[in-house]
């Protein structure tokens, strides 16, 4: 047991490693969002909010030419490929930085997440099935550990570069002469010139790390004995039930996930809180997260199940959704903070719920649930529309039903079409 465990251990480091960049890249486009409203001066929080829309949207459109390439090249060269299309989209940061063009910081942002797209593809399944199923949730867990605390970190170093006065500077924006005013808004955007030069060396470096690293490849032909419920009739990836009704679980908790970290700061100052203290709220909601997943790691699969510890963070995520709806200021902001603990357990859950079983299905049915990630492009614009019909607050209501559905994932979805023994 004790090699079993060596031989993955440093797969893990590897891929811990990756999770940390996902982390890094994705968690910063809540700050990245009331930054470019101002820096590009947008007209509207659903026009800001299109930068979720940029990154994420980007799953589902390559998540399946990504499978593809995955079974081309392996899950090895992948991964580098992966991290190399992420630098050239940190890259264009800089034209589009110089221009203040938020057209090009889309494409940027869409190419980043094309990049992430085959490196989330590759690296799930990877850590699902690299050791027992049953303990999948925990190391999944460990991975969201290095995902949110580089989440911290991004959200901490960008919010002080791009945020710190912008409270000062909205105001100060409003009395300027246009020379002044255009001066002053291109400084702002060349802030973020240099950061985006550095992740993009960064991931470079790590791409070449990965090629010469030892870390193997897993083929589809092995992927059958790791999901010890393969079921080999199959002649599809569309006769797994479970598969599909995981996937649109993964759709509805991406989409809750980036509401309750993306919209909070734009919530919080809705409420008349300064941008100075607001831009640590989304810290606030990974905090939450990091401790969701230390408690994964204690419990699961130790004391509870993952379809368990599933059913328990759908119903905390719809007690708080409501309690959010009716208090106010900073206990109201504190609830949507808190529901990064509702949704700690989710992807670790479902998504091996989801892949278990697929046998040589595993890498298409890993792009179905990575191109479901796509619900955080989709959910925050319908949030914001709902924001604008009734109020930001009210909004949030929407994630009610998103939780509903997700616990009837974990009660019964994920063993819909499947002979297995209950939890």
């Amino acid at each position: 047991m004790t090699k079993q465990k060596n031989e993955y251990l440093v797969p893990m480091i590897i891929i811990g490693a990756l999770f940390f960049i996902f982390g890094f890249v994705t968690w910063v486009n809540g700050t990245l969002i009331p930054y470019l409203k101002i820096a590009c001066q947008l007209k509207s929080d659903f026009e800001s909010f299109l930068v979720a829309t940029a990154f994420f949207i980007a799953y589902t459109v390559m998540a399946l030419p990504s499978s593809f390439v995955l079974s081309k090249v392996g899950y090895k060269k992948g991964m580098a490929l992966g991290l190399g299309i992420m630098a050239i989209g940190a890259l264009l940061f800089v034209p589009a930085a110089q221009d203040r063009n938020f057209n090009l910081f889309l494409v940027g942002l869409f190419i980043i997440g094309t990049g992430l797209a085959l490196l989330q593809t590759a690296s799930n399944p990877y850590v699902s099935i690299i050791g027992p199923i049953e303990s999948a949730a925990t190391r999944i867990s460990i991975m969201g550990i290095s995902n949110k605390i580089a989440g911290i970190l991004a959200g901490l170093i960008f919010g002080y570069i791009a945020l710190n006065d912008a409270d000062v500077l909205e105001k100060s924006l409003q009395t300027m002469d246009m020379a002044a005013r255009e001066a002053k808004l291109d400084e702002l955007a060349s802030r973020v010139i240099i950061p985006y030069v550095i992740i993009a060396a960064v991931l470079v470096v790590l791409a070449i790390a990965i090629l010469f690293s030892s870390l193997p490849d897993i083929k589809d032909t092995g992927d059958d004995s790791a999901n010890h419920s393969s079921d080999s009739s199959k002649t599809s990836v569309f006769q797994f039930p479970h598969l599909l009704l995981g996937v649109l679980a993964l759709f509805l908790y991406v989409g809750v996930e980036v509401m309750a970290g993306d919209t909070i700061i734009s919530y919080g100052k809705s409420l008349g809180i300064e941008l100075s203290m607001a831009r640590f709220f989304t810290q606030g909601t990974l905090a939450f997260m990091l401790l969701g997943y230390v408690v994964g790691i204690i419990a699961i699969p130790r004391y509870i199940s993952q379809a368990v510890a599933l059913k328990f963070c759908a119903i905390l995520g719809v007690i708080f959704t409501i309690l959010a709806v009716v208090t106010t200021g900073y206990v109201s902001v504190g609830f949507i903070a808190a529901l990064g603990l509702a949704n700690s357990l989710m992807w670790p859950a479902i998504f091996p719920l989801a892949i278990d079983g697929l046998g040589k299905y595993t890498k298409t049915g890993s792009a179905f649930l990575v191109m479901a990630i796509s619900g955080g492009a989709i959910l925050p614009l319908v949030y914001a529309k709902f924001a604008e019909v009734w109020n930001s607050q009210d909004a949030y209501l929407l994630m009610v039903p998103c939780y509903l559905y997700i616990l009837y994932f974990a009660m019964s979805g994920y063993r819909a079409g499947r002979k297995i023994q209950t939890s």
